[in-house]
């Protein structure tokens, strides 16, 4: 199996996203390469299904192909990547339909997948979402960043720039917000 290493595979990613947003598509490609994993990761958990993960997450690259020139701070590719997966994935879940039923079919379906379970399902992620979309700017990335991409305390501080102890206090607060805003589905 050949590898298709660049150079720019040990390069720091503002270097790499400075590249790419100059039209630089080998670059881009270190980009997918480097980032997609977590993209999936964070996708799968945000879909109901597996299915549309690759979907999202190639979507989220076509946007950031297109957006790249835009984007601020070219050292938080990743949080900035994540964001736009994180859009994509609700839009997929938004977007959605119920199945339609099958002619004839009698069989009552699991109760899991019962229309009025599956509303519940979808109205409890739409609330969690609106949730999400609802922190400030600083709590979401922080939240999104450790819940679903798994980052630790350190790996957030380092990528935000902001020390350990705030990315704390912004992950109670987020927490917190929340937890609140979701009390009804408890």
């Amino acid at each position: 199996m050949s590898s298709t290493r660049s150079p720019l595979d040990d390069a720091d990613d503002r270097i790499i996203a400075d590249r790419a947003a100059d039209g630089d598509t080998v670059a881009f490609a270190v980009l997918v390469r480097r980032h997609a994993p977590v993209m999936r990761a964070y996708a799968r958990r945000l879909l109901p299904g597996s299915a549309d993960v690759d979907d999202v997450v190639q979507d989220a690259f076509i946007t950031a192909w297109d957006q790249l020139a835009a984007l601020d701070d070219p050292g938080r590719v990743r949080s900035w990547l994540l964001r736009i997966t994180g859009r994509k994935a609700i839009d997929r879940i938004r977007s959605s339909r119920p199945l339609a039923e099958l002619d004839g079919a009698e069989l009552p379906a699991p109760e899991r997948l019962s229309p009025p379970r599956r509303a519940e399902a979808r109205a409890g992620i739409a609330a969690l979402g609106e949730a999400i979309n609802r922190l400030p700017d600083a709590q979401r990335e922080c939240w999104v960043l450790r819940e679903l991409g798994e980052y630790s305390y350190d790996e957030i501080s380092e990528e935000l720039g902001i020390p350990v102890s705030t990315v704390r206090g912004l992950l109670a607060r987020a927490r917190k917000d929340i937890i609140v805003r979701m009390e009804q589905w408890r």
